[in-house]
């Protein structure tokens, strides 16, 4: 077919492996069209004089390079009739798990980003599935090539930076742990895990965030843990192997860390400082806010340690987190609603601001998974949740005019005050969140056949569908189709309550004009488009949930702009963008870590089997790495419990 020019493609000039060379292949179609190349990109992307190809996010479909033609028809013959055997072997099996490595159809270059159409079958969306997976690959690959080791990778420049003098801290390499286990890339997570058995170490005098170290790394090394040795099959290494000497690599690496994550808690009520030095093990109270910590980020370690707690027997790591919410909880916030700063020694907020964006969103998300990660055998955390959320529709929710759309305001000077008609992209966690308390991670089918099912359930899955939405517009609005930072939202005079009548539009008019726009507002500094995973969550738990094939298809127009606008010339990778209301957009020279570790893995998880980490028997942390459920057993239990309440 034709190959169509996108938006913002990456040069075909960059030397590269013999995987990147079926995504973008040199056909004669292609050859073509080059000379039309420059004009149509207005010269932006530069091509060197070397014969290669660019990386996206990395991984083209075909694993096979084009064939010369033997002089011998039968050879011809007999290679054509193979191959069909062997696709129908691998496209036919019964039993044959749909997540592991296979050879993936040729993609025939970027055609698909224009000639797409919606996905009618399973094997459709294997084929989108296969997408993502080019994309972790071109990524990966070109951090490998130029940064390998750093914990920052800047794909413009091709340059790494390490937060850290030795070694770094693994920032990207172990957040990537786990992705690369569930996409079975076998031969990348071999190099990863050497490079943390070799070089990796915390014996440093280096500065870390508390919260920041525990989702990503800690995080990553127990998700690490978690997936090798209950799913061997997944990307399998023989080191990992039961009886070898590194069977607990992943683990011993956690626990050490963890030890020195320990020197956070030092504080005189127990809330963990902002800030720790892994190798002096002191902790660090933040330099600004009066020294007070995000509450958010003190709340949001809990999962990580407390499945530690877990794995070694080791009770400190379960009453150090354990302890942070009950001082956290004796407070006794109105509604449920948490002030975004807390002072560690103090143990009591600081200031009013109150919002479910940056410094106040994984609180409450933490709620509901400490409730599901436990096996609901700690209702103190369920009752909290219920509580806040309760909170959010009586303070926060709120209608845009003139359209109806469902957003979560902001009270920076606190319940009494005004509310803020502004949504960070961080708030659309909330959805997906919802509808995973809603259902327990149940399908809502299964869930409403159960006798718990309530009318505040139907309350509460339409809440999340109605946010979904609104989420899913922030994107719609873009010129680049990608959600900036922040959206302010118009609203009226005074807010509507929740309980006001709305009924935003189904669809969303793709004219410029369109009377839904006017609803929409983005200031040129909130613009920007990190990379953020936030909708693209939400997605995955609303369709594994809700079985609606539109958000599947959302992600994968989301997807689409991903690709069209974020890739780097000459086989840098994906960046983030300074502005992403604009074409072409400008770019920050930034590859997030949780570009690997989340939005490519919930892309991925979203456009396949839902047997892969199902949501009744896991929990996802708020870097996307799954931990398992379990009962709590002798060993832990709930040590406290809360004051009794005013309102």
């Amino acid at each position: 077919m034709s190959f169509n020019i996108p938006k913002n493609v990456p040069a075909f000039s960059n030397p590269q492996r013999q995987l990147e060379d079926h995504f973008w292949p040199s056909s004669g179609t292609a050859t073509s069209r080059a000379s039309t190349f420059k004009s149509k990109v207005g010269g932006l992307i530069q091509h060197s004089d070397k014969n290669s190809l660019p990386m996206y996010k990395d991984k083209p479909a075909d694993f096979y390079a084009p064939r010369r033609r033997s002089p011998f028809r039968t050879k011809r013959i007999m290679m054509l009739i193979t191959a069909l055997v062997l696709t129908g072997i691998w496209f036919f099996a019964p039993g044959l798990d749909d997540h592991k490595e296979r050879a993936r159809e040729k993609v025939g270059g970027l055609g698909w980003l224009k000639k797409d159409v919606k996905a009618k079958s399973k094997a459709d969306w294997r084929k989108r599935q296969d997408r993502v997976v080019e994309a972790f690959e071109l990524s990966w690959d070109a951090y490998s090539r130029y940064a390998w080791g750093y914990d920052e990778f800047h794909p413009i420049a091709k340059t790494g930076r390490n937060m850290a003098p030795k070694s770094g801290v693994g920032w990207i390499i172990v957040d990537a742990l786990d992705t690369m286990m569930i996409m079975n890339l076998t031969s990348r997570l071999t190099h990863a895990r050497d490079w943390i058995s070799h070089s990796l170490t915390w014996d440093q005098d280096q500065d870390v965030n508390t919260f920041e170290t525990t989702i990503r790394t800690l995080g990553g090394l127990l998700a690490a843990h978690y997936l090798s040795t209950e799913f061997p099959d997944m990307a399998p290494i023989a080191e990992d192997d039961v009886g070898t000497p590194g069977e607990d690599l992943y683990l011993e690496k956690a626990k050490d860390l963890a030890d020195r994550l320990l020197a956070a808690f030092d504080s005189e009520s127990g809330v963990p400082f902002a800030s720790v030095n892994i190798g002096t093990g002191k902790g660090i109270p933040s330099h600004a806010d009066g020294g007070s910590s995000s509450t958010a980020e003190a709340t949001t370690l809990q999962l990580e340690f407390k499945y530690l707690a877990k794995l070694t027997g080791e009770k400190l790591y379960w009453d150090k987190v354990e302890k942070v919410m009950q001082v956290v909880d004796d407070n006794r916030a109105k509604d449920g609603l948490v002030p975004i700063y807390i002072n560690p020694n103090k143990g009591e907020f600081y200031g009013n601001n109150i919002r479910l964006g940056s410094r106040g969103d994984s609180y409450y998300e933490y709620l509901i998974k400490q409730y599901l990660q436990t096996n609901r055998q700690e209702p103190i955390y369920g009752a909290m949740w219920a509580e806040s959320l309760r909170g959010i529709r009586k303070h926060l929710v709120t209608y845009t005019q003139p359209s109806g759309f469902t957003i979560i305001g902001e009270r920076p000077n606190g319940l009494g005050g005004e509310l803020s008609p502004k949504m960070d992209h961080l708030v659309c966690f909330l959805p997906g969140t919802i509808a995973l308390a809603t259902t327990g991670g149940l399908t809502e089918a299964e869930a409403r056949r159960l006798p718990t099912w309530n009318k505040q359930k139907d309350a509460d899955m339409k809440l999340a569908r109605e946010l979904m939405q609104t989420c899913w517009g922030m994107y719609k609005y873009m010129a680049t189709g990608l959600a900036p930072e922040i959206t302010y939202f118009k609203i009226a005079d005074p807010p509507l309550p929740e309980s006001a009548p709305h009924s935003p539009p189904s669809t969303f008019d793709p004219a410029t004009d369109a009377p839904w726009r006017q609803d929409f507002e983005v200031k040129p500094m909130d613009s920007h488009n990190l990379q953020r995973p936030e909708t693209v969550e939400s997605l995955f738990y609303m369709w594994r949930i809700t079985g609606d094939v539109q958000y599947r298809e959302w992600g994968w127009e989301m997807f689409k702009s991903f690709m069209n606008y974020t890739a780097v010339e000459d086989g840098g990778g994906f960046t983030s963008l300074g502005n992403a209301n604009v074409i072409p957009p400008v770019r920050r020279d930034n590859m997030e870590s949780f570009w690997l570790a989340e939005t490519l893995k919930y892309f991925y998880l979203l456009f396949g089997p839902d047997d892969v980490l199902p949501l009744d028997k896991i929990v996802l942390n708020t870097e996307a790495h799954p931990l398992p459920r379990f009962d709590m057993g002798k060993l832990f239990s709930t040590g406290w419990k809360r004051k009794a309440r005013d309102h």
